[in-house]
């Protein structure tokens, strides 16, 4: 499988980051694979009091790479609730007066927030413009994930947030999961027919990584369904919903858990979604999560899901694109590239970290792509939109 372009193994990175735990805030890491039957590794990380989720998961084929991921995920997330980045006091009109590149991100409005006016004075963040090699402005309060403020002008997410050894490797992935999110929402529009269509057959998959975590899900009487939810973008993007065997009528809504990923690499694609619906079982499984209510675990299994997994395979994976790159600099800008091509123009990125953190933190912003569902004033954009009606 790929590398996923990391400058160094996950063990270094892990390495790297650990002494500056404490200051982040971070308490405590634990595993947490033995809690299932299924045996792909899960690791978490704690941050008691986190102005966000106070715990954070990761997977991965093998401990160490699991550890890691959610060291990462765990910084990432203290890092963007006070974020490192300079913020300037103007108005819309004092910048562009100056001369500056703006985008006030109307599309991340938060639930009855009005537009950024004119004359209105916000506190702005300095971003680069992944198209055009410059500088932009953003709102400050789209950027951070600090979740203490009751009634935000913008929708706070961890969407676009991704951290990595190196700024190329952090964008990269911000922006691969800005994708990937774009291809969920655009597979989901579509009745269950349609968006069932493109299921993988599990046969096709050649990769002995994956195939280990296959051979797990199946040993301990799961069943899995994988779909190709690649978007006119032609970055591989995969689905995966897994589920215990049993009788459909018993299952409950945690009983059905998903998983997504979006890669340059078709390998990598269905791996991320693989091992992400299995840390989401985990997630209801541990319970720990102080974002999910008590109604998730008596609310029954949504039957257009259940419809999945009795869909016939009819894609194979290397029927999914892929495209080589020698580093995570060479595929970013081959990403980036291929979203121009498509119109795809507003893609911004600003680093978060501090100095003294030997990783990136980038938020990367992709307004024109789908968002997942979310406290925002606008659901759908016009890319959605113009699927549904299709």
């Amino acid at each position: 499988m790929s590398n996923n372009f990391r400058a160094c193994p996950p063990g270094e990175t892990l390495s790297r980051v650990w002494p500056y735990l404490g200051s982040l805030g971070i308490t405590r890491v634990g595993r947490q694979t033995g809690l299932d039957r299924i045996g792909i590794p899960v690791w978490c990380a704690y941050a008691p009091n986190s102005k966000a989720i106070v715990v954070a998961q990761g997977k991965g084929l093998d401990d160490i790479s699991a550890k890691t991921s959610a060291v990462m995920e765990a910084i990432e997330r203290s890092v963007a609730t006070q974020p490192h980045c300079s913020t300037l006091m103007a108005s819309a009109g004092d910048l562009a007066m100056s001369g500056h590149a703006m985008d006030c991100l109307d599309g991340l409005l938060a639930v009855g927030a009005q537009p950024v006016e004119t004359t209105d004075q916000i506190r702005w963040s300095k971003a680069h413009d992944l198209a055009k090699n410059a500088s932009i402005f953003v709102p400050f309060e789209a950027v951070h994930l600090d979740r203490t403020n009751v009634s935000p002008r913008f929708w706070v997410s961890s969407d676009g947030l991704a951290s990595g050894n190196t700024w190329h490797e952090a964008v990269l992935h911000g922006l691969l999961e800005r994708i990937e999110r774009d291809a969920c929402v655009l597979w989901d529009v579509g009745g269950p027919a349609r968006r069932y269509a493109r299921r993988i057959d599990p046969h096709s998959i050649e990769d002995d990584g994956i195939c280990e975590m296959l051979e797990k899900i199946f040993s301990a009487d799961f069943d899995l369904a994988l779909f190709d939810v690649t978007s006119d973008l032609s970055v591989a993007s995969v689905a995966a919903l897994l589920r215990p065997k049993g009788d459909d009528g018993s299952l409950r809504y945690v009983d059905l858990t998903m998983g997504a990923g979006a890669s340059l690499s078709s390998d990598v694609a269905v791996a991320r979604a693989i091992s992400e619906a299995v840390q989401s079982r985990m997630t209801f499984i541990a319970g720990a999560r102080d974002d999910l209510v008590p109604e998730l675990f008596s609310r029954r299994a949504d039957p257009a899901h259940l419809q999945s997994f009795r869909v016939r395979c009819a894609t194979k994976l290397n029927e999914l694109p892929t495209l080589q790159a020698r580093s995570a600099q060479d595929a970013l800008d081959h990403l980036v590239a291929k979203l121009l091509r498509h119109g795809i123009d507003r893609l911004y990125a600003i680093e978060l970290a501090p100095d003294w953190l030997p990783a990136s933190v980038a938020k990367v912003f992709a307004p024109q792509l789908e968002h997942p569902d979310g406290g925002r004033r606008i659901r759908f954009g016009s890319r959605a939109l113009s699927k549904g009606f299709l």
